[in-house]
């Protein structure tokens, strides 16, 4: 098969996977060596995908020729699709010469189980040992860790990678067995585990000699399918949070389940990615890792779901109106940042500005707080910030709306992004 067809189809099998980001890389310019991950601002130059998403990286498979029977996978064992394998050399080639072109800034690399875990992590190993040593790349990479891989192997992946993740896919046990019968949760945590205790030991062994080998700087992160199964978002929010506790991950992805394959155990092909139910869960996201809330606060058995028609941050203001009125000229950093339109940018320009003089809701503006949001949840000087005194029934009506004028209207209506008319 000639390289680009083998290009064609496995960067298009790799499309579905949403866990690609450089962030968190220092890896510098070297002498004797060609790349950078802090070249320009952004770390990498953009592409974008054929599912819409910005793509800074060559996102790859090493292999779509998969042993393994995930009924959610289009890659699955039986399922009837054009395969190819790349060669650790051709692999190499390709991304350095993208790379010469400027067309990309690094690699992102994953890969179907060729064989079995081992046998396709030595294929990746010797790929990216080419880029390192022989092609002298010092770009960033991201690389998948399969799990069942053994602990040499995800030693030596992790001495080549920028970052590490390692898909734990479904959000429960039960759906692990029902839609992926090779895969396991032991399995899936076990590197997991082993890159977090690695890449601790790495940051102590660079406290006592500065040029030790790096292992994995920019850490390791996860995704998981979203509306394949029937888990809610509370138990896949406290599946995050677990995850961010346990296992220092930098980032948890989550990726709207697209039907690209037919199975009686999963929703019918005509079914549209749950898009707006992704894009919620990562404004929780986003509350666990830099507001300070806890799933438990978000979401509990009364509300297992979050609402689609308002984020979760405001859902979390209406539900605890004990909380507010927050003044903003005594509140804390962390009360500020339980404020709807209030982020963490603005907070601490609340708390630099207010040193000088007391604030009012003209200021806040200049400061960057989004006033329609936060007018119903603040004082200045005592005085509300917004002159009328609204029911909480009315404050949510308003804050739908302008939630409606935020959204696409494609997003509300669930358009799926690969859907061909129009």
């Amino acid at each position: 098969m000639e390289l680009l067809d083998k290009l064609t189809i496995l960067a298009d099998a790799a499309k579905y996977d949403a866990a690609c980001t450089s962030s968190g890389a220092r890896r510098s310019h070297r002498d004797g060596m060609i790349g950078s991950t802090s070249s320009s601002p952004m770390g990498c130059c953009h592409t974008f995908s054929a599912d819409g998403r910005c793509v800074t990286l060559l996102k790859i498979l090493l292999s779509n020729d998969c042993s393994y029977e995930c009924q959610y996978c289009v890659n699955r064992r039986s399922n009837d699709t054009p395969r190819a394998s790349f060669t650790p050399r051709e692999l190499a080639e390709l991304t350095i010469g993208f790379y010469r072109r400027n067309y990309i800034e690094g690699l992102f690399l994953s890969s179907a189980v060729l064989r079995s875990p081992d046998h396709t992590t030595e294929l990746m190993i010797r790929a990216l040992s080419l880029l390192r040593n022989e092609y002298r790349f010092n770009g960033y990479i991201h690389a998948k860790a399969i799990p069942g891989t053994s602990p040499e192997l995800i030693e030596q992946l992790g001495m080549l990678a920028d970052r590490l993740s390692v898909n734990i896919e479904l959000p429960s046990e039960q759906s692990l067995r029902t839609l992926a019968p090779n895969k396991t949760r032991k399995a899936i945590l076990a590197p997991m585990r082993q890159i977090r205790e690695r890449g601790a030991e790495n940051r102590r062994e660079l406290v006592k000699y500065r040029h030790a080998p790096r292992f994995a700087p920019a850490g390791q992160s996860t995704q998981m399918i979203v509306g394949a199964t029937p888990e809610s978002d509370r138990h896949i929010l406290h599946l995050s949070q677990s995850l961010y506790d346990s296992y220092q991950l930098k980032r948890v992805f989550y990726s709207a389940y697209v039907p690209v394959v037919e199975s009686s155990l999963l929703p019918a092909l005509s079914t549209r990615p749950p898009l707006l139910r992704e894009h919620r869960l990562y404004q929780a996201d986003w509350l666990l890792r830099f507001y300070g809330f806890h799933a438990d606060e978000l979401l509990d058995d009364v509300q297992p779901n979050f609402d689609p028609l308002l984020d979760p941050k405001c859902c979390w203001a209406l539900r605890h109106p004990e909380f507010f009125p927050v003044e903003v000229n005594r509140a804390d950093y962390e009360s500020l940042l339980r404020v709807p339109g209030i982020g963490v940018v603005s907070a601490k320009r609340i708390l630099v500005a207010r040193r000088t003089g007391p604030l009012h809701a003209e200021d806040l503006r200049r400061l960057g707080v989004v006033m329609k949001r936060a007018q119903y949840f603040l004082t200045c000087s005592g005085a509300l910030a917004t002159p009328l005194r609204l029911s909480p029934e009315s404050i949510a009506s308003n804050l739908m709306a302008l939630e409606r004028t935020c959204l696409p209207a494609q997003q509300l209506d669930q358009l799926s992004l690969f859907d061909s008319a129009g």
